[in-house]
């Protein structure tokens, strides 16, 4: 039966992995539609708390992620995607989580899988963990268009060169990181939009850090959200400039501030930040 939104996060006690911390985040905008069905498939057992920033929704996201008990945030207005997770982040990090799992509020990605890259990371396998719609049939039978599963390979075979490390994919949106890798990234150097992403994994490789993969199913359907076919060319140009800035770095025939370990940690933003 499905739990009443008032309800939902009542958790009593969690069962930690390996006696870690985790903490949900949320990145959300406009997302009351598919926001409690999302919470519904979290595993409470195992999930210590959930935060929730919203990134000046238009619709009723901020009310009802209260009225399911989350932990809520609100940015006065809307200040990207990017900007989203540097306070998902931070604020999970204030919190005290050991490993912090982003989760969009879309439905788009499966929570079911949290406990399996929470594994990943609480047991030393790896420092960080992304849910992965290439490997298996995930992508296309969920609904990705041809254009952009085209996009995706083209991207990930240039970065998988010029980043020289082998992944399935670098643009899923389902990624979990250990306490150490939210602290000595520059984060605060990435872009505000969705080249945020990108440019994560991108630091994530650069300083060292291990990423493992699991398969991972995607839907898209009407709620879902997704960036149109202009901001996904931007966004592509992106990839490429941060693949070439990496290499670059790498050579040591330049430097950029996103891969400088004191370019930018963490850092609070109480200005643009309101706590429900």
């Amino acid at each position: 039966m499905k739990p009443a939104a008032s309800d939902w996060w009542s958790a009593t006690g969690c069962t930690m992995l390996n006696g870690k911390k985790i903490v949900v985040v949320m990145p959300a905008y406009n997302a009351a539609k598919t926001l409690e069905q999302t919470c519904c498939e979290v595993p409470k057992e195992f999930v210590d708390e959930v935060i929730l920033v919203d990134d000046g929704s238009k619709d009723s996201t901020a009310r009802l992620a209260l009225d399911l008990g989350l932990v809520t945030f609100v940015h006065r207005k809307n200040l990207g995607y990017g900007r989203n997770q540097k306070t998902c982040y931070r604020e999970a990090l204030t919190r005290g989580a050991d490993i912090v799992i982003m989760v969009h509020p879309d439905y788009q990605y499966s929570p079911r899988l949290i406990v399996s890259l929470a594994g990943m990371i609480a047991y030393d396998e790896y420092d960080a963990a992304i849910g992965s719609r290439i490997l298996g049939v995930g992508a296309l039978k969920g609904g990705m268009p041809l254009y952009k599963y085209i996009a995706n390979r083209f991207l990930t075979l240039v970065q998988n060169i010029f980043l020289n490390y082998k992944l399935s994919e670098y643009h899923t949106g389902y990624r979990a990181f250990s306490r150490q890798v939210l602290e000595s990234l520059p984060l605060e150097a990435n872009r505000d939009d969705f080249a945020f992403d990108n440019q994560m994994l991108a630091q994530v490789i650069c300083f060292g850090f291990r990423i493992g993969e699991v398969s991972c199913p995607t839907r898209y359907f009407a709620e879902a959200s997704s960036i149109n076919f202009w901001s996904s060319v931007k966004y592509g140009f992106g990839v490429l400039a941060t693949s070439l800035m990496f290499r670059l770095q790498k050579m040591r025939l330049a430097k950029f501030r996103i891969f400088d370990r004191e370019g930018g940690r963490l850092v609070p933003d109480y200005y643009q930040l309101v706590e429900k």
